[in-house]
């Protein structure tokens, strides 16, 4: 199963998408709001738990290929939190791409097309999506995508360490509309 957009693929994982994934997730300014950027075996975990989760799902994180190179640029897609959150159950949109194609609108096409799946396909009444608080990027991806902000929501990253400095997260929301 694929979702397509104007200028992007998202998909499921390829062989190939490995190195880039790899490269991706060891570079210090995409891993910023990360507590540490992730190893080879970290990334292929990853990559094995998003397939793990495909199967479970039906849906997951897919690998965003750029239409004009086929080339694999990160992912986008719906998670189920594998963690206890204030406010599970839910469904999450995340994404994480390589920073050469950050600034050029690739996130906001990639999560709008995620959250049309999510409502319209898989018929979801909500779906959230939440950072560290100082993502200002992050957060504005949400807000471009029709996501609200919810004070109330604010939480402290269960797997993050007290006194963590990224361990504070907000909370956005995105209610399905009729």
């Amino acid at each position: 199963m694929e979702i397509e957009t104007d200028r992007l693929i998202l998909r499921r994982w390829q062989s190939s998408d490995v190195e880039p994934f790899v490269n991706l997730n060891a570079d210090p300014r995409v891993m910023q709001f990360f507590p540490a950027t992730f190893s080879r075996a970290e990334t292929e975990a990853i990559i094995s738990s998003v397939e793990e989760k495909f199967s479970q799902h039906g849906f997951g994180l897919w690998a965003a290929e750029l239409k004009a190179t086929a080339g694999f640029i990160g992912f986008i897609g719906l998670d189920v939190p594998g963690y206890p959150l204030p406010f599970s159950p839910c469904v999450e949109i995340g994404w994480r791409l390589a920073f050469d194609y950050w600034g050029k609108g690739y996130a906001q096409e990639g999560v709008r097309a995620a959250l049309a799946f999510g409502f319209d396909r898989l018929h979801l009444e909500e779906i959230v999506s939440f950072t560290t608080a100082n993502n200002l990027r992050s957060r504005q991806v949400m807000e471009r995508v029709g996501m609200t902000y919810d004070a109330r929501g604010d939480f402290d990253h269960p797997k993050l360490p007290e006194h963590h400095p990224l361990r504070r997260h907000v909370l956005y929301r995105k209610v399905r509309t009729v």
